[in-house]
């Protein structure tokens, strides 16, 4: 059974909503924060709670981009194993940031209680999903090195894995009890509800053309208007666009789409994914699978489901759920989007310095929910303290990416072939 899938979910469903009127006069302020997704809120909250005088500006609408087009899963760490992170950034550098990421969801939880955001938080685990004999070698390793620095990570059989998910399609899988899943439209607006009663400003529908440094303050211009401050932060990660500035920020867009199902019957939903957890799986092009409030079976991939492709990913969609769970083969798709992910050439996020007092967060590589609201918190303290010290990451003077358009490509391509396949 097929019908037209309409649009992001997360539109749809989201509970919070937030009232920010465009930028119409000009303003100074003690930061200036452009984008208004989980990395700029973050940082506007935390600044904003710190005594700071705090604008944001946001070109469309809060969670416009990646953090209200994201899976919802609440990761801890990224999407590298630990000691691949290590090797990648040295000993003290690796680990530092293993640490500050295995605690993400904590932190990510705590700001959810505190601010009472209404956003579905489901703090009961990610499962990631072998496909195949070499996907679960893949997570018996994982499974090692996070015992080894001290997570909680449990393995789990075909047997038990294929209880929790409701399918036999995998060969086993890795459980990890300090993440889960959020309604992430709901999360970026929750924090910028919650950044608004701190004493932020925020300013939808407010596209930045130009960034400079004139004196000592940052000058930010935007519908026409300037506003200026003494530090900024540039958190527009794989949305970045028609800003002229003197430094950017280089990452490969890649694309994930996103199919979600009419609810399941209450016997469906009480078979498949009943614990509530957030999965996804060890394919090279990987796939998605997830339940919101309302029971729907949200499906997701590599892909762009806005472009030649769309046809094709959609197509694919179908059949990946009748593989995994064939008892849903009837159920329609509701709801289709797509979001870009910015991506780095390591897959380790960054920091990039802008010039005196001004950082861009970037990166994430498609864990945007944890790192986001980690980097966002602590890039404020750091623009507030000057202790770039206690940042994630050592900022970087520049940050290059080759054949960013050609790796996009790439990656388009591969989603497209396999997903014909």
């Amino acid at each position: 059974m097929t019908s037209k899938a309409d649009g992001n979910l997360w539109r749809a469903s989201s509970a919070v909503h937030v009232e920010a009127p465009p930028l119409t006069a000009d303003a100074d302020a003690d930061l200036v924060i452009i984008g208004g997704g989980f990395t700029g809120n973050t940082a506007a909250l935390e600044a904003a709670r710190r005594g700071a005088s705090v604008i944001v500006l946001e070109g469309k609408s809060v969670g416009h981009g990646g953090s209200g087009r994201n899976v919802g899963l609440v990761n801890a760490g990224l999407w590298l194993p630990p000691r691949d992170v290590v090797a990648q950034m040295g000993q003290e550098a690796g680990l530092k940031l293993v640490g500050l990421l295995a605690d993400a969801p904590k932190l990510v939880w705590s700001l959810i209680e505190r601010e009472n955001i209404d956003c579905d938080a489901t703090p009961n685990g990610t499962l990631h999903l072998a496909h195949s004999a070499a996907g679960l070698r893949n997570l018996e390793e994982r499974h090692r090195q996070g015992v080894e620095l001290g997570a909680s990570v449990q393995l789990f059989d075909a047997r038990e894995t294929a209880r929790r998910t409701g399918s036999r399609a995998f060969y086993g899988s890795l459980f990890d009890p300090r993440a889960g899943t959020i309604q992430p439209l709901s999360y970026a607006r929750g924090l910028a509800s919650a950044a608004l009663r701190a004493g932020a400003c925020l300013h939808e529908q407010t596209a930045v053309s130009r960034v400079e440094r004139i004196g000592d303050r940052w000058q930010v211009t935007a519908n026409g208007h300037t506003v200026r401050a003494g530090s900024l932060l540039l958190a527009t990660n794989a949305y970045f666009k028609g800003i002229n500035i003197a430094v950017r920020p280089q990452f490969v867009a890649v694309n994930y789409c996103q199919f979600a199902t009419a609810p399941m019957s209450e016997p469906l939903r009480a078979e498949i994914l009943s614990g509530g957890e957030g999965c996804w799986d060890t394919a090279l092009v990987m796939s998605s699978f997830r339940t919101d409030r309302a029971g729907r079976m949200i499906v997701g991939g590599i892909g762009d489901a806005g472009g030649p492709g769309a046809a094709i990913h959609a197509g694919w969609a179908r059949r990946k759920l009748r593989q995994v769970y064939p008892q849903l083969a009837d159920l329609a798709f509701e709801h289709a989007w797509h979001g870009r992910i910015a991506m780095t050439g390591d897959h380790i996020p960054k920091i990039l310095k802008l010039g005196p007092s001004a950082y861009a967060c970037f990166g994430y590589s498609g864990r945007g929910i944890g790192p986001g609201t980690v980097f966002g918190t602590r890039a404020a303290a750091a623009l507030l303290d000057g202790r770039e010290d206690d940042l994630p990451v050592a900022p970087v003077a520049a940050h290059t990416e080759r054949f960013v358009g050609a790796w996009a490509a790439y990656y388009e391509a591969g989603a497209v072939l396999t997903h014909a396949l």
